[in-house]
């Protein structure tokens, strides 16, 4: 299985490389993901998840942009980045009137996304999307609901593969979710893995 996915990693960092070119959009602010990668392989090792690579969403960026990060912690840079939504709060559903500016919560009901650090736990079936996701284990007081809010990761029709700023991308109740194309990819990841991921959410 450790075999497979290196092997999917690699051709992530193909695709990443290859799609790297575009100057007139904001960059990627490098430094502020990369002050994570010491916490985040700590809590790998200690938590006994695979401490290769994370998933690390960056609700700080505009939503249009790519700011769902596969990182590989052995060689601590990025090696594949999408669109990922998230949620509306008190907007209409799948608008983008919060592109630019997020705003987050751990309540019941609130439609809004949550940050911290998430185990990916059990895969099933989605009405969503590829019909696949994967449920959320909320490790943080900031984001302790998950479950009972059914914040799960999963892909959505309405999510592009590829970025559309300075337009949003649409917003949904909460969840983070991919485009179909790119779940496969994620989904690929997680089902090689022998052991649970790491999901980081941040602002």
């Amino acid at each position: 299985m450790r075999e497979a996915c290196s092997i999917i990693l690699f051709f992530l960092i193909v695709i990443f490389n290859g799609c790297n070119g575009v100057s007139s959009k904001p960059e990627i602010d490098i430094s502020h993901l990369k002050s994570r990668s010491a916490e985040a392989k700590r809590f790998c090792i200690e938590n006994n998840l695979d401490s290769r690579y994370y998933f690390l969403i960056d609700l700080a960026r505009h939503s249009g942009l790519k700011r769902f990060y596969v990182w590989d912690l052995e060689n601590d840079k990025i090696i594949a980045a999408f669109l990922v939504s998230h949620g509306c709060g008190d907007n209409p559903w799948s608008e983008d009137l919060s592109r630019n500016s997020v705003s987050v919560s751990n309540v019941i009901g609130s439609h809004k996304s949550s940050v911290g650090k998430y185990v990916i736990g059990e895969r099933g079936f989605s009405e969503w999307g590829i019909g696949v996701k994967y449920l959320l284990h909320g490790k943080d007081l900031t984001n302790s609901n998950a479950l009972r809010r059914n914040i799960v990761l999963h892909s959505w029709d309405r999510v592009p593969d590829k970025e559309i700023y300075p337009r949003g991308t649409p917003e949904g109740w909460g969840c983070p979710a991919i485009s179909n194309k790119n779940m496969r990819i994620i989904d690929n990841m997680l089902q090689d893995s022998d052991r649970k991921v790491l999901l980081w959410i941040i602002k």
